[in-house]
């Protein structure tokens, strides 16, 4: 009990300590309760708008849905992408009707006829076809479409007496006297006659990437297969992935579904099978018989 209680003797030192730090505890507690009942005076705020800067928000704000709608400009139906007919409003079977037709090395002429092919809504035809622009060789004669160049008379062309070249013998020079091609469609005519081997009927000619039908019959006033050349068909039964790549009109994987379906079926007995083939070239197929053998 005695050592208890000299815990609690201080000298005079340690008495002032302790009363010194008992008030600074005592001054604080009072502090922090008068502030909380202390009324806040308040500031005047430093914030003012700025309403020049407003207004050009709200202008800018106003403008957006103009910026985002889509601006068209003049195009040529007939090269529609996928992008550009989503972008015009048009569904994809609208889309695929269009481009299923032109594989077919045809073209719209028309907007009546664009509509025919693609059963566009009447609403949604009233909105793009004012941006239609066909080719300027395009008119309308007695209800039907016609080239220009065959609507208005051309001594060249008009002369009974046309020399025809030989389609496989023609040079890049003399191909780029048609109207129509320059040197570089006359240069892809030539390659992708010697890929074929030449030409072993005229309708080939349409097949050249990027030649427009009109100036492809154009052409053919003046250049016709004459001599044919000596093709090596292929035997689609026998021949190999490698060997019917070679073939221009059949891509590696059209060749490879040909091989996959004579494997699964023990062979091909017709060409009438291979439209059964997922992505066959079936527009072409009187083309690709040319080159091969059962």
């Amino acid at each position: 009990m005695k050592d208890f209680k000299s815990l609690f003797k201080f000298n005079k030192r340690e008495r002032s300590g302790i009363f010194f730090l008992l008030l600074i505890i005592l001054i604080l507690q009072t502090g922090y309760v008068v502030l909380q009942y202390f009324p806040r005076s308040n500031s005047k705020s430093t914030f003012s708008e700025d309403t020049t800067l407003q207004a050009k928000i709200d202008s800018l704000k106003q403008k957006v849905p103009q910026k985002d709608s889509l601006k068209i400009y003049p195009f040529n139906p007939n090269f529609i992408s996928d992008y550009k007919g989503y972008a015009l409003g048009m569904s994809t079977d609208e889309i695929d009707r269009l481009h299923v037709f032109r594989r077919q090395n045809q073209y719209v002429n028309s907007p009546e006829e664009f509509q025919k092919i693609t059963l566009i809504s009447d609403s949604l035809m009233a909105q793009i076809s004012p941006y239609f622009k066909f080719p300027e060789w395009v008119g309308k004669t007695s209800g039907k479409l016609v080239a220009g160049n065959e609507a208005i008379k051309n001594s060249k062309d008009d002369k009974k007496d046309i020399e025809i070249k030989d389609l496989n013998k023609a040079s890049i020079k003399e191909l780029q006297s048609i109207r129509g091609i320059g040197d570089k469609l006359s240069r892809r005519i030539v390659k992708f006659r010697d890929r074929l081997g030449g030409f072993l009927v005229n309708e080939q000619l349409y097949d050249v990437y990027g030649l427009e039908r009109h100036v492809a019959k154009t052409a053919l006033k003046s250049f016709r297969v004459i001599e044919k050349p000596d093709i090596q068909k292929i035997n689609i039964n026998t021949a190999s992935l490698e060997e019917m790549v070679q073939l221009v009109y059949l891509r590696r994987k059209i060749a490879l579904r040909i091989v996959e379906y004579r494997n699964r079926n023990g062979g091909i007995s017709s060409f009438d099978e291979l439209s059964k083939i997922e992505d066959f070239p079936s527009d072409k197929i009187d083309r690709i018989k040319l080159y091969l053998t059962l």
